[in-house]
């Protein structure tokens, strides 16, 4: 029978357990479940979820400010809501957050991928181009392929880091397009010319598209993700 103390797994368990957690804690990004099986063949997916609980159970218990999340396809360990102010506290400077522009963009995008440029210039009534180029920067978004069409235009869809970011599992995790409704903004806040980037810590409606959301775990090293080959979470979404 396995030895567990309160907050603590017994390392000498026949269950990978300290082997799964040493496996999400050294991961570069969330840690899918293929990843982990390359490490640990016997595992299902189901037992993968299992030990995560257990893990989780276990931090719950001891008190740790951190657990593991689902989020873009993978397992990663993440503090807890609870310290978003305290971890904020300790970092005053923001870096660059997105313009309304550049947020209005990203949603065409997330809920309406893949599309091209022209898709989203005719949703949103203004050219994209430039708000563009600064998501695909910042890794948010990524090409998908080329649409066969005259000029074979880019076909847009977002990356593993947009779901890191909100702290998604799988674009199926975003709201129903009628469960939201338009945030009210003052006319000041609508950011800077189309296409830019704000890095004012007065300027409303933006949120931080540099780090990842408050719950994400301030050690966690940042993922190259903006060049990735599709993986979970990028599939297009079913009408809601």
């Amino acid at each position: 029978m396995e030895k567990e103390t309160e907050g603590t797994i017994d390392p000498t368990s026949s269950e990978p357990i300290a082997e799964l957690e040493a496996l999400i804690f050294s991961a570069r990004g969330p840690a899918t479940p293929s990843q982990i099986r390359r490490a640990l063949p016997d595992l299902s997916a189901a037992q993968i979820d299992a030990l995560v609980d257990r893990i989780n159970d276990s931090l719950h218990r001891g008190g740790r400010p951190y657990e593991i999340a689902q989020v873009a396809g993978g397992y990663q360990f993440r503090t807890r809501p609870e310290f978003a102010s305290v971890i904020r506290a300790a970092q005053p400077a923001r870096a660059l957050r997105l313009s309304r522009a550049a947020l209005e963009t990203l949603a065409v995008v997330g809920y309406r991928q893949p599309l091209t440029r022209a898709e989203i210039d005719e949703v949103r009534a203004v050219d994209s181009g430039a708000v563009l180029r600064g998501l695909l920067e910042r890794g948010l978004i990524r090409i998908l392929g080329r649409r066969d069409a005259p000029g074979r235009p880019a076909l847009y869809g977002t990356s593993h880091r947009f779901l890191e970011t909100f702290g998604l599992k799988s674009l199926r995790d975003l709201p129903a397009l009628s469960e939201l409704k338009e945030p009210e903004l003052e006319p000041s806040a609508q950011g800077g010319p189309e296409g830019t980037f704000e890095s004012s810590e007065d300027t409303a409606g933006e949120v931080d598209a540099e780090t990842p959301s408050p719950d994400a775990l301030a050690f966690d090293p940042d993922p190259e993700t903006s060049a990735e080959p599709d993986g979970p979470g990028t599939e297009p979404l079913e009408p809601h």
